[in-house]
């Protein structure tokens, strides 16, 4: 049961970490990509009746393009399709064009694949925490628990709800949880 939730937590923080960028890196980025994917798991599942889950909206989104690109790569996309619920915190692509030059694009090649997983699962909660959930997260002086099993702190910062330091700049309610949109990366300490 933790494996699963796990590894629905990783995809979901995938999908949320893609980002805008340009054309020239995002080139690189895909060129770097282990393979190209076949989704033969739930994730491949095509359907168009039901409201759409997390990894479909991050798909259909350029501003999480980067994100996608690293769900993919870290091989968590199926993690991103279970029910749930899920709480994922998104890096928009603006997010990870702050990470040090050079960081997506060696993250996303083979041999660092633990370590991309490990950093996508830490934007995802294994819980159902709407905006409002949050602000008495923060009004309790809670932390969150994400998957990648660290804790997060929840603030509320002039009526504003900030988690592990980053504001949430929009919320999205998808199928399968939340998506609570932010332009940074919550790179764990670890």
């Amino acid at each position: 049961m933790r494996t699963r939730l796990f590894l629905m937590t990783l995809i979901f923080l995938l999908s949320l970490v893609s980002c805008k960028k340009e054309a020239t890196k995002e080139d690189n980025i895909n060129n770097n990509a282990t393979e190209t994917k076949t989704t033969t798991g739930q994730s491949g599942v095509k359907d168009s009746d039901s409201d759409a889950n997390a990894l479909q909206v991050a798909r259909s989104l350029e501003d999480f393009s980067t994100l996608v690109v690293a769900i993919e790569a870290a091989g968590v996309e199926d993690a991103l399709v279970n029910a749930g619920p899920l709480t994922i915190f998104a890096p928009l692509n603006t997010a990870f064009g702050k990470l040090p030059e050079g960081t997506v694009e060696s993250l996303v090649k083979p041999e660092n694949k633990a370590t991309l997983a490990f950093i996508l699962v830490n934007h995802v909660a294994p819980a159902n925490y709407p905006i409002k959930q949050l602000k008495k997260e923060a009004k309790k002086g809670r932390k969150l628990y994400m998957a990648s099993g660290k804790y997060l702190i929840v603030e509320n910062k002039d009526g504003d709800i900030y988690v592990g330091g980053t504001k949430i700049l929009k919320t999205v309610q998808v199928s399968n949880g939340w998506i609570h949109v932010v332009d940074d990366v919550l790179v764990p300490a670890e």
